[in-house]
Formats: C-alpha cells, sequence, structure tokens
C-alpha cells in the first residue's frame, strides 16, 4: 500500500503514517479509488491500537465509515489514526487522511474488539 511509519505519540495513542498510492489505483480522473483511500484509513486506524497495546493486540473491525471530503488525488500523503475509546471489549478508532499541504482529505471511524495480534514482532 506504500506506507511509511513516521511517529506514534504514546500520550494521545495516535500514529502517523506516510503513504503513496501505487500508480495501478490511480483513476482515469487522476485519483486514489475508492477503496484503496479505505484501505489508508484502516491501516491509520489499525496500527494505532497495535502501538497503544505495545503491540501485543489487533484490532478487529466490526464497522468502518468513511467520508471523503475531497478528491485523494495521486501525491504523497499523511495518515493520522488515533485511539479514541480502548474498554477489554470494544475499542473505537478515528482515521483522517491529509494531502501534502494538509487538506483534510477523508475521515473514518471504526468499531473493533481487541484481539492478540497474530505474527508478533512489527
Amino acid at each position: 500500500m506504500g506506507v511509511a511509519f513516521e511517529s506514534f505519540d504514546a500520550e494521545r495513542e495516535e500514529i502517523t503514517l506516510r503513504f503513496r498510492a501505487p500508480d495501478s489505483f490511480i483513476t482515469p480522473r487522476g485519483s486514489v479509488q475508492g477503496g484503496l483511500v479505505a484501505g489508508f484509513l484502516d491501516e491509520v486506524m489499525g496500527w494505532a491500537h497495535v502501538w497503544a497495546t505495545d503491540h501485543v493486540e489487533a484490532p478487529l473491525n466490526l464497522e468502518i465509515s468513511m467520508t471523503l471530503l475531497r478528491p485523494v488525488m495521486a501525491g504523497p500523503l499523511l495518515g493520522k489514526g488515533r485511539v479514541i475509546r480502548r474498554g477489554r471489549r470494544v475499542i473505537f478508532l478515528e482515521g483522517e487522511l491529509f494531502d501534502s499541504e494538509g487538506n483534510l482529505l477523508a475521515r473514518s471511524t471504526s468499531t473493533a474488539i481487541p484481539t492478540p495480534r497474530p505474527g508478533g514482532e512489527g
């Protein structure tokens, strides 16, 4: 998915990732295909929970909601994901995607259940 880790703020339980959509996911309009935008947002939300639990847990999504606010054009993108609330049985996550000028392009929320992280280290 063209993703690179940038930072994690443990106090805010917020992760920042950088994305670059592969050329094969750019539509004839020059924008990123909507399913890949959802994938970017899913990545930032999921990794926020993974980092917030010291890589012990991973979220299993029950529901994801996404709002596209502007076209997501080809080029560098910045994603921010955060844990809004974490319980033993359910977690609430939020994600945002920005262009290189800081414009908010898309937002998402997720309701998920915490599960042991498959595959260990990350």
